[in-house]
């Protein structure tokens, strides 16, 4: 009889452990690099020919690239925003991009969101959702440790001092951007036995261009014959980071996490710099940096999870930004800590494969003047006008449709209208008006 109640009991142990097994291997790790001002056609897989982009092309090989992908913003803070809450351009907390204006105490993130399912969460570069020590600093939102910039305007040189959870750290001359990747690399060696959640909002190649003569990716473009330098010194940045995404790879797959690890790659807004001529970053599209036309906010965005995503995929579903909340969370089986009214919808059944797909009613963005994307239509208010173009057949906007299409011109004027509602009122000081729920 004791012989078979311990037979039962190592049964029923070895089904508990198996169970756990299954849990753990069921929430990836989360893997979110979104590098600053890369343009949409900066990568070899999106069609540069100036460019060196291997790794990244490789990742798209293995995962699935997206073609109609869109950032939350024309501009750096305001898109972190929104990828951050899940709420658009008009309903999102920070809308300037003066510099130090925070989240509110209140606002959800998606940090606070996966570390109710466990998760340790580690941000690295540029936060830009409020200043070190303030409302709105990484830690005070979901993060268990950020390093790096807070304030957007700090994040225009590469050759100063960061932070680490709002605590200064000295450089003495070191490129800040190597630092921020090391700092990287020992937060997925340190939690390499649990779920985690890398936020990497790298600055490269934001400006001011500049990057260390004995950086290797310069190497292969200091003597190319560009006229512009800027030019040369945004490619080895790219190439920079395309050798670090390399290395997290290599790395993953040497820890034997690579098999459940969820990664993407995107940028934050458009190219701040088309640079024609040289590397066509924004291609036919109009606009860039600071524009509501694709170039501005059509960005590339590639996704890699081994045996999930199938490798070699391509999607052109339109998303945006406010949907990485809700899809991390449906992956992370916490879609309840997700606010009810974001604007946001999880593109998991598109990642997977399988499922249906939830379409947006319209995506919303306003920098200056308002735009609204809807299936194939995209429609831009501007001087009292409404511009609207069929994106399947006019990428560069070249032909507006709206005395053709009266009534879908009349439609993005409503989207226009209702996309928008008055922000709650915030300085640039890091303090808020209105209750707060957290301590």
């Amino acid at each position: 009889m004791n012989s078979f109640y311990s037979l039962l009991t190592l049964s029923l142990f070895c089904s508990i452990l198996g169970f756990g097994i299954q849990l753990k291997a069921a929430v990836p790790n989360v893997i979110f690099i979104m590098v600053d001002d890369m343009g949409y056609h900066d990568l070899g897989c999106y069609g540069s020919k100036t460019i060196l982009t291997p790794n990244l092309d490789k990742m798209a090989k293995e995962g699935m690239r997206f073609t109609d992908c869109y950032s939350g913003d024309a501009v750096c803070a305001s898109a972190r925003s929104t990828l951050m809450t899940g709420y658009h351009k008009g309903h999102t907390p920070v809308r300037g991009n003066s510099g130090g204006i925070p989240l509110f105490p209140d606002d959800v993130t998606i940090a606070e969101v996966l570390k109710k399912a466990g998760y340790a969460t580690g941000g690295f570069g540029k936060w830009g959702l409020g200043n070190q020590g303030k409302d709105g600093a990484a830690e005070r939102q979901g993060f268990d440790l950020f390093y790096g910039y807070y304030n957007q305007w700090h994040a225009h040189t590469y050759y100063t001092h960061l932070f680490r959870n709002s605590k200064k750290v000295e450089l003495s001359g070191r490129y800040t951007h190597h630092a921020i990747y090391d700092e990287t690399i020992k937060f997925i060696k340190n939690n390499k036995d649990r779920p985690f959640f890398l936020y990497c909002p790298w600055t490269p190649p934001h400006a001011a261009y500049q990057i260390p003569e004995d950086e290797p990716a310069w190497q292969i473009y200091k003597d190319k014959l560009w006229k512009s330098k800027d030019a040369k010194v945004a490619a080895a940045m790219d190439t920079m980071m395309d050798r670090q995404v390399g290395e997290i790879t290599a790395l993953l797959e040497k820890l034997g996490i690579y098999e459940n690890t969820l990664m993407f790659f995107t940028s934050d807004n458009g190219a701040a710099k088309r640079f024609d001529g040289i590397h066509n970053s924004c291609g036919v599209m109009q606009g860039h940096k600071r524009s509501l036309n694709e170039g501005g906010i059509r960005v590339p965005m590639v996704a890699r999870w081994p045996g999930k995503i199938k490798p070699g995929s391509v999607s052109d579903h339109p998303w945006d930004f406010p949907d990485v909340m809700p899809t991390l969370a449906e992956v992370a089986g916490v879609s309840k800590e997700v606010p009810k009214d974001i604007d946001g919808i999880s593109v998991l059944p598109t990642l997977l494969g399988k499922g249906e797909q939830k379409q947006h009613e319209y995506m919303y963005w306003q920098y200056g003047v308002r735009a609204a994307r809807s299936g194939k239509w995209k429609g831009i208010g501007k001087g009292g006008h409404m511009y609207l173009y069929d994106l399947s057949k006019d990428m560069a906007e070249k032909n507006d449709l709206s005395s053709q299409h009266p009534e879908i011109a009349a439609k993005f004027k409503r989207y226009i209208t209702e996309g928008y509602r008055e922000p709650r009122s915030q300085k640039d000081d890091g303090k808020y008006t209105g209750k707060s729920k957290k301590k």
